[in-house]
Parts: structure tokens; C-alpha cells; sequence
């Protein structure tokens, strides 16, 4: 049996990867000339000299012992570079300033970030009767169990910067369907997530020390059937498996998965599955820009003593979020410097996105220097990375598209992209291990 594989993103490079490991017959291709699609890591060097490592990407990868025997696996474990344990505090900006989350029971229960009426509601939760209708929104999820003030204070801000999206867009079922799953099983969120933490298998924020792309460098190294540069044009059901034309030629699978974004995804099934494209045509990219800045440690007022601040949409303020990335992170600027990564844009913020960079420069300067204390007339070294389709919205147009996986798969055709079933890059190699896996038992299958 033999898998094609279009696109070289974290999802599709870890399972060429794992389908190598199994001996089953592969080809990947990838339209660019480099792996790892929205995963890139570049070392910069600052004008006296000093180097700063910068993600243009995600930031850090969260994954529990299973994942980390996994990296092991591919020889990465020297690599690794674990969070530092100050990043497990969260800030939130609220009335001028960013306030630390309350990270347990206690700060919640006596700390002043939320209101008394709001920890009433959190405690009342566990005899809120009502179940979630469909295509209810994560808003809605919330208000309706626990309050608005949880919804503009924790949620909002936390959904910006996982997802770059609005809570009253994105589909509780397609975001957080363990949240319906605990609502049914337990009659409680707060239950459910009580009863299951013991349970659960601790995670830890991890990166490396070249950044996020060296994964997917090790990945795309192990491989021998990797095509760069190879944009497929078009594909073709046939009565031998999928025909796929590409820059280098044209080549027969028995299966073929898309590991690719929605917008080339749309474009290939076109002429097989016209209402499928359709529909892969209205999901939702919003742009992001991060935006890296670095100051002299003695410059900046505020300790940085955390993963970062983030921005709720009612504060009105300009960027979503900062990362602190050189308080999670050992080693990504000289000890005497902080480096700061801004994100612009989003869903709320689509227009800020695509403002010109001296704009953008100028106004999440001024935001860190009235956020963080910051006495420095302009930063030391300011660079920036753009994305005009940043992250898929997992709303009522993407819930629509699950209504064709179906169709496609029983005529062979899989997905294994981060608009599918998780969009994170733990959930991104988690789904692709699993896919090779069933791969792998239908080879055998086959065999007999």
C-alpha cells in the first residue's frame, strides 16, 4: 500500500515520519522550498552584535511523557529546553494594569481579581442544570454556567491567544468538547475537571534550544521521500487509488491524505467534491503579526515574572497579548535584556494586523513602555513576522466541513491538518501518530 501526503507541516511531516518507521510506502510533498510550515525559528543578531532567538510560529509545544519519549525517540531530548517554572503565572490586563490569574482555589477564592458574585457563580456551578444546545458558542457556554466577567476576563483573552479568535464566534464543540462531555457526564464543569485532574497526565511547556524548528529540521531530515518545492496541481480519483500531478510529475497512491491549509485543500478537491470545497472555502483565517522587542533589563520596570500579559477585548488595547519570552525561556537574548513578543491581530484585531511596519512598530512600543514600565526611547532590536492566514477558526463554517469528512474518507481520501479535530501542535502530532497507526493496521489487513 501506498500514502501520499500533501504538505509539509508539523501534521504531515510527523506522519511521513511515522509511516517510515512502519516500512508502508510513502511520498510527501510540499509547495515551498522549506518544511514546517508555520513552525520557523531564526537566530537574529542585534546591532552591537547580540544575538536573539526569535519564533515567527508557535512558541513553545505543551505534551505530557508519552510526547517526550516520542522526541526522544527522534534524538532530540539534548535539545530540549523546559519552561521556566515563573511562566506558570498569567496576567491579565484589567482597570490600567496587568493582574496575575488566579492560578488555584485560593487566589480565586481570596485573591480581588474577580468579583464576589462571579466566585458565587463558580461555586453554584455544580447545580447548574442546564445542557448546552447545539451550536451553542463558547460565550454562551460560559455565560450560561458560570458569568459574563468569567467570559470577558479569563476566556476572552485565553481564546485570543490560543485560537486569534472571539468566543461568541468559535463552537464549544469544536474547541472544547470535553466541556460538553464533563456537562453530561458530571452535571459540572467544575466537577468534571475536579474528578479528572488526578487522573490526567501532567504536561510541561517545553521548546528547544534552536527553537521550535528544530523539530521539524529533524523531522524533515529523517525522511527519504520529502519533495520541496513540489506544489501538486491537481489530484484524480481513479480505479487504482489517487493520481497526483505535481511540479516533478505525476504519481498513483492507493490513499492520499491533505495535511495542507483549507484555501489549497479547497482548490485540489475542487472537481471531486465541489460541495466539500465549497465549504473549505468559508473557514476563517484571521491575520497575526508577532512582534519582537528587546530592552535592557534595567529599563523595564515591571519583573516580567510570568509566560506573559494578555489583552481582553473590552480593555480596548491594541495588541492581544505579550509574550515574555525570554522569562519562559532561557537563552533567547543576553542575560542583561529582555526579549518581548508582541501579538497583533486576531479576529478582534484584523486591521492592526496589516498596518505598515513603522506603524507597528511605534504603537507596540508605546504600549509595552506604558504596560511594563518601560524608561528606553525605542527598543534595542524590533523585528517582525506576518501571517495573513494565522490560525483556522474553529466556528459554524468549520463544523460545516466535518460534515464532508465522512464522504472523502470512505473513498480514501484523509485529513490530517490543524483545522481538523485540534488545531494545537501537540493535538497536530497526536492526530497524525494515530493516523499512521490506522494506516498501519489496514497494511496488514491488506497483507492477509
Amino acid at each position: 500500500m501506498s500514502i501520499g501526503i500533501i504538505g509539509a507541516g508539523i501534521s504531515g511531516l510527523t506522519l511521513a515520519y511515522e509511516l517510515e518507521k512502519k516500512g508502508i510506502d510513502y511520498q510527501i510533498w510540499e509547495a515551498t522550498d522549506r518544511a514546517g510550515g508555520y513552525i520557523g525559528s531564526r537566530w537574529e543578531t542585534g546591532p552591537d552584535g547580540q544575538r536573539y532567538l526569535r519564533e515567527l510560529g508557535p512558541n513553545s509545544l505543551l505534551g505530557d511523557s508519552d510526547l517526550l519519549l516520542w522526541l526522544d525517540e527522534l534524538g532530540l531530548t539534548p535539545d530540549l529546553v523546559f519552561s521556566n517554572p515563573v511562566s506558570k503565572a498569567r496576567y491579565i490586563f484589567r482597570n490600567g494594569q496587568y493582574r496575575k490569574l488566579p492560578s488555584g482555589p485560593p487566589s480565586l477564592l481570596f485573591g480581588g481579581f474577580f468579583s464576589w458574585s462571579t466566585k458565587l457563580a463558580i461555586f453554584r456551578e455544580r447545580n447548574n442544570k442546564t445542557i448546552s444546545p447545539e451550536g451553542e458558542t463558547l460565550a454562551q457556554f460560559f455565560r450560561r454556567r458560570f458569568s459574563s466577567e468569567i467570559v470577558d476576563y479569563a476566556l476572552a483573552p485565553f481564546v485570543a491567544g490560543i485560537y486569534a479568535g472571539d468566543p461568541e464566534e468559535l463552537l464549544v464543540s469544536e474547541t472544547f468538547p470535553i466541556l460538553l462531555q464533563y456537562e453530561k457526564e458530571y452535571g459540572s464543569v467544575v466537577r468534571g475537571l475536579i474528578k479528572n485532574q488526578s487522573g490526567s497526565g501532567r504536561r510541561q511547556s517545553f521548546s528547544f534550544r534552536d527553537g521550535m524548528q528544530a523539530l521539524t529540521n529533524k523531522l524533515a531530515a529523517s525522511l527519504t521521500h520529502l519533495s520541496l518545492g513540489d506544489p501538486v496541481q491537481r489530484i484524480s480519483r481513479t480505479s487504482h487509488g489517487w493520481q497526483v500531478e505535481s511540479k516533478s510529475g505525476i504519481q498513483t497512491v492507493d490513499k492520499l491524505v491533505l495535511a495542507t491549509g483549507t484555501d489549497a485543500a479547497a482548490r485540489l478537491v475542487a472537481t471531486q467534491y465541489p460541495a466539500f470545497a465549497n465549504a473549505l472555502n468559508q473557514v476563517d483565517y484571521p491575520p497575526m503579526t508577532a512582534v519582537h522587542s528587546v530592552y535592557k533589563r534595567a529599563d523595564v520596570a515591571h519583573p516580567l515574572d510570568g509566560f506573559g500579559g494578555l489583552n481582553p477585548t473590552i480593555e480596548g488595547r491594541f495588541a492581544s497579548g505579550h509574550i515574555w519570552s525570554s522569562s519562559v525561556f532561557a537563552g533567547r537574548c543576553p542575560d542583561n535584556e529582555v526579549l518581548i513578543t508582541t501579538m497583533v491581530g486576531g479576529r478582534a484585531h484584523t486591521q492592526s494586523a496589516r498596518l505598515p511596519d513603522d506603524v507597528l512598530y511605534d504603537k507596540v512600543h508605546q504600549e509595552l513602555v506604558s504596560s511594563f514600565g518601560i524608561k528606553a526611547d525605542e527598543p534595542v532590536f524590533q523585528t517582525l513576522a506576518r501571517w495573513e492566514r494565522a490560525i483556522p477558526q474553529y466556528n459554524s463554517h468549520l463544523a460545516a466541513v466535518r460534515k464532508h469528512i465522512e464522504t472523502v474518507e470512505n473513498d480514501d481520501l484523509r485529513v490530517c491538518a490543524n483545522w481538523y479535530k485540534g488545531v494545537s501542535l501537540s493535538d497536530c502530532i497526536g492526530k497524525a501518530r494515530e493516523l499512521a497507526r490506522q494506516l498501519g493496521q489496514n497494511t496488514l489487513i491488506n497483507k492477509f
